[in-house]
């Protein structure tokens, strides 16, 4: 399967009053056509300025990309002007935020905001563009879409207010679609009404899909493959399968161990201790050392390389070199990937939290 997009030794810093924050550092990846990746990780692990590297959308200043290329459609991302970009985001890359009341404006109609975007890259007229967004609405199953269009923000629910901004997203038929965390703000319920949407979406457009998330639950359900991210960096790479069954970094393990399930309780969870590291000053060798109950003398002094666990799946962890002892994850982690496998969460779709 071809690759969409290449993510190649990015560096995104920003410069504070207090310092350089090296927000990524030099993370890699592709994402092939049709495919779900999702990034997963701890707030402010990196994830959200990598994909808002990616459509450009870091604010600069204080933001920049330092280092790297984002190459897409024979493109390199990082290096096209403002104006060129805008050309690319919300035609070819799309984005889909966390809080949609934010992303939407409270003062316009529904209908106005998705024409937008159909007039400007779709050179659509504003009859043809209604129609498309009467479609659209009806697409993320949205009821009574043709008397809503004209509706404002305030009159829908939470809900439906993120399948307003998924519609957005989708107007201009994206290649890529990422979204940022859309999940957290809504019930579970209505949460897994949003993921099934995104992947009968991603089924009748062939877009491919980034998919943001701390939530390893909603991961079991979307993802074809699994990035792990820990401070600006990517720690663990692989397919759901390879990450839920045969995780191998122990920061991939504190994430499985702390997930909670129907059937846990206080006493099973596995809280990965200490704080995420300051970025202004990123610790020397393993970035996770200090948190990490398995950490060795180098992982003190040496950054570890990415091991190869087979050609789809690679961890950054000293534990996977020759010489390391042989270390398992803990107990708790082992009963949630024996839950993984029971259930069949990672490849047939259903997770604990869905």
């Amino acid at each position: 399967m071809e690759n969409i997009l290449e993510v190649n030794n990015l560096h995104v810093s920003f410069d504070t009053y207090g310092g350089e924050v090296k927000a990524v550092r030099g993370v890699s990846f592709d994402l092939k056509k049709g495919e779900t990746l999702a990034i997963v990780g701890e707030s402010g692990s990196g994830k959200s300025v990598t994909t808002r590297a990616i459509a450009r959308l870091i604010p600069s200043p204080p933001g920049r990309i330092k280092e790297g290329e984002i190459l897409f459609d024979g493109k390199d991302l990082a290096k096209l002007s403002d104006k060129q970009m805008q050309a690319v985001r919300g035609k070819d890359i799309s984005t889909i935020f966390q809080d949609p009341m934010t992303s939407l404006n409270p003062t316009m109609k529904i209908g106005t905001q998705i024409m937008e975007g159909l007039i400007k890259h779709q050179k659509m007229s504003k009859s043809q563009a209604k129609e498309r967004t009467i479609e659209l609405l009806e697409l993320v199953g949205l009821p009574s879409a043709s008397e809503r269009v004209n509706q404002y923000p305030h009159q829908f629910s939470g809900g439906q207010r993120q399948r307003i901004v998924i519609a957005i997203a989708l107007a201009c038929n994206p290649k890529i679609l990422i979204a940022d965390e859309p999940t957290t703000a809504l019930d579970v319920t209505i949460q897994a009404q949003i993921l099934e949407l995104m992947k009968d979406i991603q089924k009748k457009t062939e877009s491919s899909i980034i998919f943001i998330t701390h939530d390893l639950g909603v991961v079991a359900n979307v993802a074809d493959r699994v990035a792990v991210m820990y401070a600006g960096k990517i720690v663990e790479i692989g397919t759901a399968d390879e990450i839920f069954y045969n995780p191998k970094h122990p920061y991939t393990w504190g994430l499985i161990g702390s997930m909670p399930t129907l059937d846990s309780t206080e006493e099973s969870l596995v809280a990965i201790p200490g704080s995420p590291p300051d970025m202004l000053n990123p610790p020397k060798g393993d970035a996770f050392a200090p948190r990490n109950d398995f950490a060795l003398e180098i992982d003190k002094e040496l950054e570890p390389p990415m091991f190869k666990v087979s050609d789809t799946h690679y961890a950054a962890t000293w534990l996977l070199h020759e010489y390391a002892p042989d270390v398992e994850p803990p107990e708790a982690v082992k009963r949630r990937m024996k839950g993984f496998a029971n259930t069949g969460a990672a490849s047939s779709g259903e997770g604990d939290q869905a």
